[in-house]
């Protein structure tokens, strides 16, 4: 695996062996940033100085491919041990240690935000509906700023979840998955 742009393009990210992570793909993470960095409803600004939540975030490539492309800080939420020691490999290799925090806890039950973030990438275990559960924890730890931009990553033959207060900017299938991309409503930001 590897960074697909910006300023870490070309370089290498470990990933644990096993089933512990299914790391999203090299061009299933281009393909987002593309629509995200380009779309009419996103644009350069989504991700660009963001503050970035990366949540089930195994590896890290989600949040790290953010901060390559010019995020300016990455929170990371993990609990498996094999996934934490390549995720905190990763941030060390890529030496943004300082732009980042790593969390070792359950994604449906998050402490409590230190501050919002913009841009959220949720990419939980297929085919346990954890998308809405884990939404709805994260906005009531904060987590949430006002018009932020999620992006659930759900199994391709996966129904999109009936998430309120959350609006479907693209739907979007690559191989396996199926990428929602949602604006965060007003009765979301807390």
């Amino acid at each position: 695996m590897r960074i697909v742009a910006g300023a870490f393009r070309g370089r290498a990210i470990v990933a644990p062996g096993g089933a512990v992570t299914r790391p999203t793909a090299d061009r299933v993470r281009q393909a987002l940033f593309d629509s995200l960095m380009h779309a009419p409803w996103a644009g350069r600004a989504a991700v660009e100085g963001a503050s970035v939540l990366d949540v089930f975030a195994g590896t890290g490539a989600l949040g790290l491919e953010a901060l390559s492309r010019g995020a300016a800080r990455a929170v990371f939420v993990e609990n498996a041990r094999d996934a934490l020691a390549a995720l905190r490999a990763n941030v060390a290799s890529l030496r943004v240690a300082d732009r980042t925090r790593i969390l070792p806890a359950d994604a449906t039950r998050p402490p409590r935000a230190d501050t919002p973030c913009d841009l959220l990438f949720l990419d939980p275990p297929y085919g346990q509906d954890l998308g809405p559960r884990t939404l709805g924890a994260l906005r009531d730890a904060g987590w949430i700023a006002p018009d932020a931009i999620a992006c659930l990553e759900i199994g391709r033959d996966e129904a999109p979840p009936a998430l309120l207060d959350w609006t479907t900017l693209a739907d979007r299938t690559h191989g396996a998955a199926r990428i929602l991309v949602l604006r965060a409503g007003p009765g979301v930001s807390r």
